[in-house]
């Protein structure tokens, strides 16, 4: 029979495991979009040599399926004399792959930025740095931000996937209660409401985000 009581006795556990996940997901796309920046840069760049290698990296990332790319991270550093947690393991794979994924999105959004505004910018002395930051970084984001918010919903989904190096994330502390309490459709079923808010609660901080970004035109 189904039983609530399990699922308000493990509550306090699920919300521990799903505020790991968050923070984790969180981290991996801040650092995911710094890297993506450059990665896009690459791949606009006039230079065949820096141009080939974002195409490379792109093509390995968004090739190789991120479970893989989770234990490849997981194993490889401590064999090249890297010791670190898995949690931080977990992080890099992520940040890894969707910085893949956000560079050819901002390539898309960065190749619509009309070129008037940034010959504008280059004859007001902007620097190339200040050009980057302060006017292709913004209206990349305005044009590319429900892809960009799709992807940070993927990644947040994806994150589950790190309950195999032993992250207790929402996913990892799911399984433990399950072996423990034998009640695996309350525990899955309430694990599952809770990535659902999660992705729900993102995508209505993207709507937000685009709304603000549209009102700054």
């Amino acid at each position: 029979m189904f039983s609530t009581a399990v699922i308000l006795k493990s509550l306090p556990l699920l919300l521990k495991g799903a505020g790991t996940t968050l923070w984790v997901s969180a981290v991996s796309l801040g650092l995911g979009f710094l890297l993506a920046v450059g990665i896009c840069l690459l791949r606009l760049s006039h230079r065949p040599g820096p141009r080939r290698a974002g195409t490379l990296y792109i093509s390995f990332f968004r090739g190789v399926p991120l479970l893989v790319q989770l234990l490849l991270v997981f194993y490889l550093l401590p064999f090249i004399g890297i010791d670190v947690p898995p949690l931080v393991a977990a992080i890099a794979a992520l940040a890894l792959c969707t910085a893949a994924y956000m560079a050819e999105i901002l390539r898309g959004g960065f190749l619509g930025v009309p070129g008037g505004q940034l010959e504008a910018a280059r004859l007001l002395g902007f620097r190339p740095t200040q050009v980057l930051w302060r006017i292709r970084v913004p209206l990349a984001l305005r044009l590319t931000m429900p892809a960009l918010v799709n992807e940070c919903t993927m990644i947040l989904k994806a994150s589950s996937l790190i309950s195999v190096v032993g992250v207790a994330e929402l996913t990892r502390v799911s399984q433990n209660i399950v072996a423990t309490s034998y009640r695996p459709l309350e525990i899955y079923l309430a694990g599952g409401v809770l990535y659902l808010v999660l992705c729900l609660a993102l995508s209505g901080l993207g709507l937000w985000l685009q709304r603000r970004l549209g009102a700054g035109r």
